[in-house]
């Protein structure tokens, strides 16, 4: 018998071929409404699903369980959804590497046998040691969905403290352990969010919290004032010293790190997701006191390093772009700056490792890597294996040799060890999966958006596959927070390209792709052009024939889950399918969840003035629904995400299917012990990639791994 690897590639689609299953809808549960309503400014907003906001109420619970019995009722009914689970396990069951790194007399790497839950830590004495079992996620827990959060060692690699995730929740436990024998060290410290962890020498470490919230739900609870603390080894969390931050400095966001010498303490503090203040302290000197050195959050800057008193800044002050500069500790402040590495016309974000500074350049959203000693001084431009996006380079200052990974959208990632002297990468880790590149190509468009910008869009097909207008294609985009989305193996994506489809990335407004002023132009007031942007290459994609408006899918998660709300509520005629995930759904609420009011630098809110209202209203997903025929919906979230709470998702959907006056359906897939992503399981990444490329098929009509 033929395997089902070799069936499928046997019968693997050039064409689509029409599905002939109909599926038989459950009806929708009947979700109440209330009367709620809000006044912006004079403007009277009703609000009737506000009651699903309480995660903790038998009626939300009570709907969140009817919803999945409807999604799950139709998906079931999916005759090619088993077929395509076996293929995703398939693809996802090679060794998954991850750089190595060295602590102590260790190195240090993870790897996934395949289908394991979590990736474990494995460590070997140097380079040729026989590797064993260092830390195991899997036995956290036996649901698999307790996931390693963070592993950070002292700095002579005898202690190490790791955080854990508990269903994917931003909340987090930090252990500390003794790395010779594992044996633990001290109690548990609890309740710790958005923090890293910086050893001070092996008395203790720095690590970042808010006051968890006592009343109501601890998911959407407001978390507004972040704090810094030292934790001394052997001590009561209850006792550990408040080092910054709290009622007399409040910062939503503060992070802390020591440079590598443990000289200095480095505090950066902000409001919002994009700009900070910057503090030091040399610790060299007892009862030193902390010194700001950027007093306000108009630009980013952080320390990359420094050389006794001499401080290597990476910053966008003055420089959109970014550039590196040097100050003297002793006085820091921006009028003494230096450049040393200038802005140059792509977005540079640095690394140091062996004495050097590597420039990691985004060119059109790929990457080009430069080599430059610490006086400035540039060395060599590092020959990538092809256009793509590399990752890594950092190491410790006495280190000879670094790893770095690339990757692209048809290149599996590969390691690569890199020979800091001399620049030869040699590969150190290549990627098992089932996949030929050679058979696959990946190239860069640019198109203009409604105001005529230049936007870069990557398409991925099969070699050969004819643009005929009937490619079932998934578009994605973020667009949001400076982030920039550059090029990733995707192995779920094997199972789209395999059966003649096309995906598509758009390096939209508002993402970090050409810079700060790239990332403004999608903020606030003009967060409209991140929608037509994304509008523009759907209608980019189906005027050159890639795909048609029945074939095309939009996708995108978080902030991306608001673009496609936002764009299905202005565009219900452009696509067939929509995948909202984890989405900022109600613009005028986010504010009052989580941490979600550091979001205002890129969204501003309903508070702000009539003006601000008045936009975040117009195209709130929640509110600019309105009775029309929408594309085929799965909206997806998860009950422990706290980041961006499920009220969202669970009120636009409830509007949405309020609003559907056409056939196609409208689903809430709502997964339970996940949280906004980060942490989940293998088997729940398959079961979701599994439904979406089930759910997508089925309403374009097209049936992948036929006679399978």
């Amino acid at each position: 018998m033929k395997s089902f690897y070799a069936s499928c590639a046997a019968l693997l689609l050039g064409a689509p071929v029409f599905a002939q299953t109909p599926i038989k809808m459950l009806p929708y549960p009947q979700t109440k409404k209330v009367d709620t309503v809000t006044t912006y400014f004079g403007t009277k907003v009703a609000d009737p699903y506000r009651w699903l906001e309480n995660d903790q109420a038998a009626d939300t619970k009570n709907w969140v369980q009817e919803q999945n019995k409807v999604t799950q009722g139709y998906l079931t009914q999916i005759p090619y959804r088993d077929a395509i689970r076996k293929r995703l396990e398939t693809l996802w069951n090679y060794e998954k590497y991850g750089a190595p790194y060295k602590e102590g007399k260790y190195t240090y790497f993870s790897k996934n046998s395949g289908l394991q839950s979590q990736s474990v830590v494995y460590r070997q004495l140097g380079s040729t040691g026989t590797p064993e079992v260092f830390l195991d996620p899997n036995t956290f827990s036996k649901s698999g969905t307790t996931s390693l959060a963070g592993l950070s060692f002292s700095k002579d690699g005898s202690l190490a403290a790791y955080q854990i995730s508990e269903g994917g929740s931003d909340w987090r436990k930090v252990i500390v352990m003794k790395t010779a024998d594992k044996s633990l060290v001290g109690d548990t410290l609890k309740d710790v969010k958005f923090s890293g962890l910086a050893w001070r020498g092996n008395d203790g470490f720095y690590y970042s919290s808010y006051d968890k919230p006592m009343a109501g739900s601890q998911l959407a609870g407001k978390t507004q004032i972040h704090k810094l603390f030292y934790h001394k080894l052997g001590t009561k969390q209850s006792t550990d010293k408040l080092v910054f931050g709290g009622d007399k400095t409040p910062r939503r966001y503060i992070g802390a790190n020591l440079t590598e010498d443990e000289r200095f303490l480095v505090i950066n503090a902000a409001n919002t997701t994009n700009g900070n203040e910057l503090y030091i302290q040399d610790l060299s000197k007892p009862g030193s006191a902390i010194v700001q050195v950027v007093d306000n959050e108009k630009s980013n800057v952080s320390v990359l390093a420094n050389v006794g008193s001499k401080l290597y800044l990476e910053t966008d002050f003055n420089a959109p772009n970014n550039r590196v500069v040097t100050v003297d500790a002793a006085n820091p402040k921006p009028a003494n700056w230096k450049d040393l590495i200038p802005e140059t016309k792509n977005v540079l974000n640095a690394t140091t490792g062996g004495g050097k500074i590597f420039a990691n350049y985004l060119k059109d959203a790929t990457s080009l890597i430069e080599q430059y000693d610490m006086s400035g001084k540039k060395e060599r431009s590092i020959a990538l294996p092809s256009v793509g996006t590399a990752g890594g380079f950092g190491t410790k200052k006495e280190e000879k040799e670094t790893y770095y990974t690339f990757t692209s959208y048809i290149y599996p990632p590969t390691i690569f060890k890199y020979d800091i002297a001399t620049g030869k990468s040699t590969v150190y880790k290549k990627a098992g999966v089932q996949f030929d590149p050679s058979k696959f190509e990946s190239k860069q468009v640019f198109y203009n958006s409604k105001d005529g910008t230049r936007v870069p869009m990557i398409i991925t097909y099969k070699k050969g596959t004819v643009l005929n207008g009937k490619n079932p294609t998934l578009l994605y985009a973020y667009g949001g927070f400076n982030s920039s989305v550059t090029p990733g193996f995707s192995t779920s994506n094997i199972v789209l390209l395999e059966n003649g489809g096309i995906y598509a990335v758009a390096n939209l407004r508002g993402g970090g792709e050409y810079g700060e002023k790239w990332h403004a132009a999608g903020t606030k007031l003009q967060k409209q052009n991140v929608f037509d942007d994304f509008i523009a290459a759907g209608e980019y994609l189906i005027k050159n024939n890639y795909t048609s408006k029945d074939y095309l899918a939009i996708s995108g998660a978080s902030n991306g889950g608001l673009l496609v709300g936002a764009v299905m509520a202005q565009r219900p005629d452009l696509v067939k399918v929509a995948f909202p995930a984890v989405g900022v759904m109600d613009m005028l609420r986010y504010n009052q969840f989580t941490a979600g009011a550091g979001w205002a630098y890129d969204y501003g809110t309903a508070q702000d003035s009539k003006e601000m209202f008045d936009y975040l209203y117009k195209y709130s997903p929640v509110h600019a629904l309105k009775p029309a025929s929408y594309p085929a919906t799965m909206v997806t979230t998860a009950d422990h995400d706290d980041r961006v709470v499920p009220a969202h998702s669970f009120k636009f959907a409830s509007k949405l299917q309020e609003s559907q006056t056409g056939a196609a359906p409208v689903l809430i897939r709502i997964e339970t012990n996940a949280g906004h992503g980060a942490g989940r399981s293998t088997a729940q990444v398959i079961s979701e990639q599994t439904d979406k490329w089930s759910f997508m098929f089925q309403n374009m009509n097209v049936t992948p791994y036929q006679n399978n």
